[in-house]
């Protein structure tokens, strides 16, 4: 479907305002299509990119502050997402040894277990981008690139 029958507006300023809308209404429906995925399995999108920034560390410990470097979405308050994933037994919280104000960060067996679980429902997810070739997903990524860079 269109962005004008999605959204029933048959008029745009401008081809840009177009491209606009149509990036926010599409990252939005992107975003509510993954986030049925993690329902099921009670955690959010953000919980989800935690978990995942855990699992790249391969079991070495990474304070709060670099996970929220990491983050996808950069309004998260990294802190309480970390605290939920503790209470679910998700990750856990370890001293860190060279800064006792900060706090390190590691998934455990069942935070690992979880992502396994969550591997071939989200690669199902991304396989939606199939519809592109190699050379378009390129394309697209390096001008959503130079969107961010201006």
């Amino acid at each position: 479907m269109s962005i004008e029958t999605d959204i029933k507006q048959k008029k745009f300023r401008s081809p840009f305002q177009r491209l606009a809308i149509n990036f926010v209404y599409t990252c939005k429906w992107l975003e509510y299509k993954q986030s049925e995925i993690f329902r099921e399995h009670d955690i959010s999108g953000q919980q989800y990119n935690v978990l995942r920034i855990l699992r790249g560390q391969q079991s070495n410990p990474i304070k709060v502050s670099e996970i929220t470097e990491r983050m996808l979405d950069k309004s998260s308050n990294t802190s309480r997402l970390v605290d939920k994933l503790l209470a679910k037994g998700l990750a856990e919280r370890t001293s860190c040894a060279n800064d006792r104000r900060a706090v390190d960060v590691v998934i455990t067996q069942e935070g690992l277990s979880l992502l396994e679980k969550l591997d071939p429902p989200v690669a199902a997810w991304e396989n939606r981008f199939n519809i592109l070739s190699e050379e378009d997903a390129n394309r697209m990524s390096d001008i959503l690139d130079q969107l961010r860079e201006h």
